[in-house]
């Protein structure tokens, strides 16, 4: 059984009057790779500020191992951080940077406990090269950090926070500087090394593609106050709310009235589903990911709708279809023409109901996403015939 490391207990903070967190409460376990995520000014960065000891809550406790913490300087917390601006050092070498929170220690004495003095050069070489090894470095010790990329620049940031031996390392979107191909590689070295090195990683993003490659727990935030907590395929196979359907990944999320449980009702037709504990008729949110859906002949369909739009996507077609006003997303590899009438096809583990909550009626509806792929395709004809 994982054992709690962390405990954030009802943290509230506020910026110019305006609340960032509200309340928030939180455990994390050691050895725990959780990832803290949401939009622009959910909180994420500044839960992640007060963990680490650079920003203090106006109410509410940290606590961590059991201890509260909240007045001890980030220096002397067992945490390290890695920023999206890695900060090295420019003037020096790779083993260096590593090295250099080391250079700064002070042990006491065997001789003589009133005495502090510096860890032995041994150790300190000893300890770099481990670090190197572990974030796939070994041999870059002589290099000039300028002459590194991207991506091997990110992993001497974290050789450099981990060297250190903290019980927890934070990230604050380390990825956001990186290209797209070498991010998705990133994500899964940062997850080798967590695993490797066997401590806690908390990590802040608004991408919910980082977050469900790396995570073994998301906390999706908005507004200050978590929506939802569980594992990536909890997150998205079983979301709480529109918030969290809409948020992680893509979703089409229609109205709808649960009938009896395991038969959910939209557009007039009767779904069976696989949920319940609802009242009957309760109205509802239901969710249908555009991966769930099946085109059929109109003839065989639950619903008929007609294509607005198609893009390819290289594995897969966005069509974009109708459905009585209200355009829903399908992700298919069968190609429909726009304007062709289809049938759909949805199995019961393909629809998800979610109770009604002050985030519904804002999401699911493609309309806007029509009229952008409208006025691209307007653009692209318009210079064709320039």
């Amino acid at each position: 059984m994982s054992k709690e490391l962390i405990r954030l207990r009802d943290l509230c903070m506020a910026y110019d009057d305006e609340l960032v967190l509200d309340h928030l409460n939180l455990y994390i376990n050691d050895k725990e790779f959780l990832t803290l995520l949401g939009p622009s000014g959910c909180g994420k960065s500044t839960t992640l500020r007060i963990i680490g000891g650079f920003t203090a809550p106006l109410s509410g406790d940290v606590l961590f191992d059991g201890v509260r913490i909240n007045d001890v300087p980030p220096y002397k917390r067992q945490i390290n951080t890695v920023f999206q601006k890695y900060a090295l050092f420019p003037h020096l070498n790779v083993f260096e940077n590593v090295a250099f929170g080391l250079r700064m220690q002070r042990r006491p004495d065997p001789s003589d406990p009133k005495r502090k003095t510096k860890l032995p050069e041994e150790e300190i070489r000893q300890r770099v090269l481990e670090m190197l090894e572990a974030v796939s470095l070994k041999g870059f010790e002589n290099r000039r950090t300028d002459a590194l990329s991207g991506g091997q620049q990110q992993r001497v940031a974290i050789a450099r926070a981990l060297v250190n031996r903290p019980k927890v390392l934070l990230l604050d979107e380390p990825l956001g500087a990186l290209d797209l191909k070498l991010r998705k590689d990133m994500q899964i070295e940062l997850k080798r090394i967590q695993q490797q090195v066997g401590i806690t990683f908390i990590y802040v993003t608004h991408d919910q593609e980082e977050a469900l490659t790396m995570s073994d727990t998301i906390v999706v935030m908005d507004k200050g106050s978590i929506q939802q907590i569980g594992t990536p395929e909890d997150i998205y196979n079983e979301p709480k709310n529109a918030f969290v359907a809409d948020f992680i990944g893509e979703s089409n999320i229609i109205d709808g009235v649960m009938v009896q449980d395991k038969l959910v009702q939209m557009y007039g037709r009767q779904f069976p589903c696989l949920d319940g504990g609802f009242t009957e008729n309760e109205p509802v949110d239901v969710v249908i990911r555009p991966e769930d859906i099946d085109i059929v002949p109109v003839e065989q369909g639950q619903l008929t709708g007609t294509v607005t739009n198609v893009t390819f996507k290289g594995m897969q077609y966005d069509i974009i279809v109708d459905f009585r006003g209200f355009k829903w997303l399908i992700q298919t590899t069968d190609h429909s023409p726009v304007g062709a009438r289809i049938g759909i096809k949805i199995d019961p583990d393909g629809i998800h109901v979610m109770k009604k909550s002050r985030y519904s009626g804002l999401y699911g509806d493609y309309s806007s996403f029509s009229d952008e792929y409208d006025e691209l395709d307007a653009a692209e004809e318009g210079s064709d015939e320039a």
